[in-house]
């Protein structure tokens, strides 16, 4: 077994059958190399956006889906299908329409004469077969195709006519939605955002940002980026991930936190309970302990530290708090109202 050096942080209440073997520091070393890499690569096409880059990447390690809000023009399209090149994965983007059906995304049967002569069914499968989907404005599907995308989310598989069919691994889905028009939209359900790990906020570029991207994409066709790590190598990591070790008191540290945003709850703080109606559920601690490991491996790190779980909590926690009216009409966001509860929790 290897021994935890300062990048780790404290280690007193590990357990010992979860520290990592020598190999897997060696892993996490070379993970974090590649990451760097990553970003050196997608620097060559995105300016700026680091931050939701390293949220990106943080997802598709933990084996997660992300939700992206940003207003039209930021690139979002442009970053997904460039994480995808960098990391040799598939790509395919579905944009979602009102008329769109479950099976313009899950693939369907159709009658194929066979050689022999006869008919019979035949699977075409759709857009949803790849590693990475970039579900544009999900937001504007009906919601028997959000249900959809949900199973493939949840499941890893769809069902057509009776008939399960598994996805490509890794499989990652990315939707986005526009904060700004909301007509014509079918709210998502709070189930299904439940299923997003991470809500990505894009903002707009700096100045000095925007007059790179205007010399970036005026001039020659965009350049072709370099694979960085194959199928194979993510999904190693994406198992290596999972075996990051987390302290007694980070694990203590995430649930505090969470239970803190429900209003019914004992935890929560009474300056809370006016403007939130309902809290984070369990799966919004489950996703805070992997993005933490994730983050960790990322940075380097052998072992998760508080500032992982700190990292991590707002794009994990802000779409799953429903504001009252009260917070609604005296300016109080979910993202100050998490902002406050990592400031007070310890």
């Amino acid at each position: 077994m290897s021994q935890i050096d300062s990048r780790s942080g404290a280690s007193s209440d590990l357990n010992p059958a979860v520290q990592l073997t020598d190999q897997e520091v060696r892993a996490i070393d070379q993970l974090r190399a590649s990451y760097e890499r990553f970003c050196n690569e997608l620097s060559k096409v995105i300016v700026g956006q680091r931050e939701v880059i390293e949220q990106l990447a943080i997802c598709l390690f933990a084996r997660r889906h992300a939700l992206l809000m940003g207003v039209p023009g930021l690139a979002k399209t442009l970053l997904v299908s460039k994480v995808a090149e960098t990391m040799s994965l598939g790509f395919n983007r579905i944009q979602f329409t009102p008329d769109l059906m479950p099976m313009d995304i899950t693939g369907t049967d159709i009658l194929q004469e066979t050689q022999e002569g006869r008919r019979e069914f035949q699977f075409i499968p759709g857009p949803i077969f790849q590693n990475i989907i970039l579900a544009d404005e999900i937001n504007r599907a009906p919601p028997k195709t959000q249900a959809a995308l949900l199973e493939a989310m949840q499941e890893q598989r769809v069902t057509v006519l009776g008939k399960t069919y598994d996805l490509s691994s890794p499989f990652m889905v990315l939707a986005t939605q526009n904060p700004v028009e909301q007509e014509g939209t079918y709210p998502l359900p709070e189930a299904q955002l439940d299923r997003f790990m991470f809500l990505i906020e894009l903002d707009y570029p700096t100045e000095q940002e925007e007059i790179q991207i205007a010399r970036t994409t005026t001039g020659d066709d965009l350049i072709k980026l370099n694979g960085i790590l194959s199928g194979e190598e993510i999904l190693h990591f994406q198992r290596l991930v999972r075996r990051i070790p987390v302290a007694d008191h980070i694990y203590e540290y995430a649930a505090k936190l969470v239970r803190k945003t429900r209003p019914q709850g004992e935890s929560a703080p009474e300056w809370l309970k006016p403007f939130v109606s309902w809290g984070a559920g369990p799966r919004a601690v489950q996703n805070l302990i992997l993005g933490a490991k994730s983050r960790a491996a990322l940075q380097g790190s052998y072992m998760v530290r508080l500032e992982d779980i700190q990292y991590v909590a707002r794009p994990v926690l802000v779409h799953r708090l429903i504001t009252t009216f009260a917070a609604q009409a005296e300016g109080v966001s979910a993202k100050q109202i998490v902002a406050r509860l990592i400031d007070e929790t310890r």
